[in-house]
C-alpha cells in the first residue's frame, strides 16, 4: 500500500490495519482450536464419540461474538464511507471529464480555465519521467486546501484513481459525481483509470503536481493565458493531432461532426431505396 499524503488516505490505512489485526487474531484463533480439536478428538484419544449435541453458553458465544467483531468493523467503515464523500467548505473546485483516452480538467471557479491532459509517448519521455504515468498537462493543485473534484465522463465509464491520495471515483456519463482530497506535501502524484475503457485504457495516466498557495497563483495567471480559447466542456487541442499518442487518435470536432451525420445520411438513403 503507497504511503498517505493526505488524510483521506490515512483513514484507509488506518481501517486497513485495524481489519488486518482482526482477521490476523481470527485466523490464529480458528487455526488453534482446529489443532486442538484434531489432537484431543482423535480417534486413537477418544474412541467413544460424545453424545453431546448443544451448548447453549457457547453456541450464544459464537453468534454475538461475530457480530461483536463485525460493529468493530463497520463503525470506522461507514465512517470512512461518509469522510471520503465530499468536502462541505471547499477552497477549490475541479471537474474532471474522462475521455477516450485522455483527462479534460475544469477549474470553474478560477476562470473556467479548461485543458486536456494526454499521456507523453515513450519516443517523448524525458530522463527521470514515469512511462505509462507521465502526463503532458499535469493536474495543477495548492497543498493544504480541501479540494472538491467533480467527475463525469464525455463517452463511456472512466475510474479517476490516485492510490497515494486516496481519491477513486467512477467517471459516469450523464452524471456528476462528487469527492475531494487535500494534499499535505508539495510533489508529484500518480494515478490510473482504472475502470476498463478500451483499446488505450493503460494510457490514461493522472498526474498531479501539489505546489504552494503562492506557486498555485503563479500557475493560474500562466493557465489563464495558455488555455484562454478554453470553454468548459469543450477541451482545447493542446497536442498536434501527428504528436499525440500512438493508438490514441481522438477525432477532430469536424470528424465527430460527421460521424454524427452518417447515420441520419444512411436511413435517408434507405428510406429513397424503398421508395424507387
Amino acid at each position: 500500500m503507497q504511503p498517505a499524503f493526505s488524510p483521506v488516505k490515512q483513514q484507509i490505512i488506518d481501517l486497513h490495519n485495524l481489519v488486518l489485526v482482526i482477521i490476523t487474531l481470527i485466523t490464529i484463533f480458528v487455526g488453534a482450536l482446529l489443532g486442538w480439536v484434531m489432537y484431543r478428538y482423535n480417534a486413537k484419544r477418544n474412541p467413544v464419540p460424545g453424545q453431546a449435541t448443544h451448548n447453549t453458553l457457547l453456541e450464544v458465544a459464537w453468534t454475538v461474538v461475530p457480530v461483536l467483531i463485525l460493529v468493530v468493523m463497520a463503525i470506522p467503515s461507514f465512517t470512512l464511507v461518509y469522510y471520503e464523500d465530499r468536502t462541505h467548505d471547499p477552497d477549490l473546485t475541479i471537474k474532471v471529464t474522462g475521455h477516450q483516452w485522455y483527462w479534460e480538467y475544469t477549474y470553474p471557479d478560477q476562470g473556467n480555465i479548461d485543458f486536456s491532459s494526454y499521456i507523453v509517448p515513450d519516443d517523448q519521455l524525458k530522463p527521470g519521467q514515469l512511462r505509462l504515468l507521465t502526463a503532458d498537462h499535469p493536474l495543477v493543485v495548492p497543498v493544504n486546501k480541501n479540494i472538491r473534484i467533480l467527475q463525469t465522463s464525455g463517452d463511456v465509464i472512466h475510474s479517476f484513481f490516485i492510490p497515494s491520495l486516496g481519491v477513486q471515483r467512477y467517471a459516469i456519463p450523464g452524471r456528476t459525481i462528487e469527492t475531494w482530497m487535500r494534499v499535505e506535501k508539495p510533489g508529484v502524484y500518480y494515478g490510473e483509470c482504472n475502470q476498463i475503457c478500451g483499446t488505450n485504457h493503460s494510457r490514461m495516466p493522472i498526474m498531479v503536481q501539489a505546489v504552494s498557495a503562492q506557486d498555485f497563483e503563479t500557475w493560474l495567471v500562466q493557465a489563464k493565458k495558455e488555455f484562454a480559447t478554453a470553454t468548459p466542456g469543450s477541451a482545447p487541442d493542446t497536442m498536434a493531432r501527428d504528436d499525440r499518442p500512438t493508438g490514441s487518435d481522438h477525432p477532430s470536432e469536424n470528424d465527430r461532426a460527421a460521424a454524427n451525420d452518417r447515420p441520419a445520411a444512411a436511413l435517408l438513403t434507405a428510406a429513397n431505396e424503398v421508395q424507387h
